[in-house]
């Protein structure tokens, strides 16, 4: 036990690994959105996207949190404006609006002389998470899912049969934009502890991996944020032995968690014709 008391007698570690889960909670869920509705170009756009936000907040002397969250915004409303005056497709769009932000984002850092770390800002500091970002995190998590219990099966339907969701009379555009602002707010939210490049696949592979496993909606919700907050418990332990940079462990965590899913499913599709008498 005492590998598993000792990272703990560290404040910095205590404070990396509740970060870390809090951080991973939201985006979890959200995984099983984007993935399932195709949609997990839109988590890469807004992660991107963040970043002009950043630097234009600090340079302006405004919370970096702000100003990401602002910038993520836009490229959700910019993204949603082209593929509905013009006729790119929804990911061309967001491959426009991602890649020109991003670019900016990078010209931005390079003028605004300031004392931001670009790592910090592509991969997260977990081991400098301080109280008030702990704060900061645990709200927007306490929002989220609050959010996904009234919310959650209205964006169900709002996603996978807007024409049915219409008819029952729910807000179809609320419904979009709002996702997309609770999106916007856990990206936001994670940017300290796992940065922008990490929030992507945190927004990729809880969903990716239920989806091999073969659950419903129902419990892809529930065991998502499971998914998420354990690989960020075993990549933070892991990181603490290893001397490695937590997040990207935690970010290899999971991908072990993915193969595992990968290899039941290949054995599963291997045994059923089988079972069944197949030659």
């Amino acid at each position: 036990m005492t590998w598993l008391l000792e990272p703990l007698q560290f404040e910095f570690m205590r404070y990396a690994l509740t970060a870390m889960v809090l951080a991973a909670i939201p985006l979890s869920l959200l995984s099983c959105f984007l993935v399932v509705r195709g949609w997990a170009l839109m988590g890469d756009a807004l992660s991107h996207a963040v970043l002009p936000g950043v630097v234009l907040a600090y340079a302006l002397g405004l919370p970096l949190l702000l100003g990401a969250f602002l910038a993520g915004l836009f490229c959700a409303a910019a993204v949603g404006f082209i593929d509905q005056k013009t006729k790119l497709k929804e990911d061309t769009a967001m491959g426009v609006v991602f890649t020109g932000l991003f670019a900016l984002g990078l010209v931005l850092f390079s003028v605004v002389h300031s004392n931001l770390h670009l790592n910090h800002i592509l991969f997260g500091d977990a081991l400098g998470v301080e109280s008030e970002q702990l704060w900061q995190i645990g709200a927007v998590t306490a929002s989220v899912i609050v959010l996904m219990l009234v919310f959650g099966r209205d964006w169900q339907l709002q996603l996978f049969d807007p024409i049915q969701a219409r008819t029952m009379g729910l807000p179809v555009g609320r419904l979009h934009y709002g996702l997309l602002v609770i999106l916007s707010m856990s990206i936001v939210s994670a940017l300290s502890t796992v940065g922008i490049i990490i929030a992507m696949s945190l927004l990729i592979l809880p969903g990716a991996t239920l989806v091999l496993m073969r659950v419903s909606m129902r419990k892809m919700l529930w065991l998502s944020p499971i998914l998420g907050s354990s690989a960020a418990l075993i990549g933070g332990y892991l990181s603490f032995y290893l001397d490695s940079a937590p997040a990207p462990t935690m970010v290899l965590a999971m991908g072990v968690q993915f193969c595992l899913a990968l290899l039941a499913q290949q054995y599963r599709d291997y045994r059923v014709p089988k079972l069944k008498g197949a030659p």
